[in-house]
């Protein structure tokens, strides 16, 4: 079986192939520089012989996005478009990766499976026309939602905040904020176990369990490192204006991998635990 991971060189990517290769004997990884899936063609033939394609490529400059959404959606709509109708020649299963910016971050409990979507942003129209499109193209799909991500793999938050309190000795960081800090390894696991369950087609949410805002995330961060958390101080997101509008609400239910037998994500301070000396050193 062959197992293809699209957008590969990223921090998801990375962590998805190497636990892939404990279970599959013929994996690839492809970055921009071997596949463009914004070109259909090439996108055809790079994908030919895949049993599972895993569609991680994705224009996440959420800022930039809201100046130029134009290369965001040839990347995140046309471009998953493109994946999604190639593994259905190919007879493949394929997995979008998207993200909770598809939803107005203005409920109070956790957004289910099946919530309407309604982005505020550039990035989350481009990738819920993303989902739209995958679903379009291809029957046997797996839509799978994340958030707050952070990994070994490249910059996030996490490494972030850690390195600016220890050059400042503190910081002021949004508490307005709530979502699910997930594990790029552990959401890398989780689309394992959906493919190993057989799980149906359709959407997932691919976040841990639990919530705290971006200071509760911060303070871990920054306990982690050494550092006292009391010199993360809570602000709120009117101090920090930005381009992109971000939810203010971010929590994801996980109702449908409840459903498929796939048992979620654990508990985010948990899973920062085990994680989080791994991440700052990466």
């Amino acid at each position: 079986m062959r197992f293809v991971v699209v957008g590969a060189s990223g921090m998801l990517g990375q962590d998805l192939v190497t636990r892939a290769q404990r279970s599959f004997e013929d994996v690839v990884a492809l970055d921009r520089a071997e596949l463009d899936i914004t070109d259909p063609d090439a996108t055809l033939a790079g994908l030919a012989g895949a049993d599972v394609v895993v569609n991680c490529a994705a224009y996440t400059a959420v800022d930039p996005a809201e100046q130029d959404e134009a290369t965001a959606f040839t990347v995140n709509a046309v471009g998953a478009a493109n994946v999604a109708r190639a593994a259905r020649v190919h007879q493949a299963r394929v997995v979008y990766v998207s993200t909770d910016y598809v939803f107005d971050g203005a409920a109070g409990d956790p957004y289910a499976e099946d919530a309407p979507v309604a982005p505020r942003s550039a990035y989350g129209r481009t990738k819920a026309a993303g989902e739209w499109a995958t679903r379009a193209e291809a029957p046997d799909h797996l839509v799978v939602r994340t958030a707050w991500l952070y990994g070994a793999h490249g910059a996030c938050f996490p490494k972030t905040i850690a390195r600016l309190a220890a050059e400042r000795g503190g910081l002021d960081v949004i508490d307005d904020q709530v979502g699910q800090p997930t594990w790029t390894v552990d959401l890398a696991d989780l689309v394992l176990r959906l493919l190993s369950a057989d799980a149906p087609a359709g959407t997932y949410h691919g976040t841990s369990s639990g919530r705290t805002s971006w200071h509760g995330f911060a303070q871990a961060a920054v306990a982690t490192a050494g550092m006292d958390p009391e010199i993360v101080r809570p602000t709120t997101s009117e101090k920090f204006v930005r381009p992109a509008p971000r939810p203010a609400f971010s929590v994801l239910g996980h109702g449908a991998l409840e459903a498929a037998g796939v048992e979620p994500i654990g508990d985010w301070a948990e899973r920062w635990a085990v994680a989080g000396a791994e991440v700052l050193a990466g």
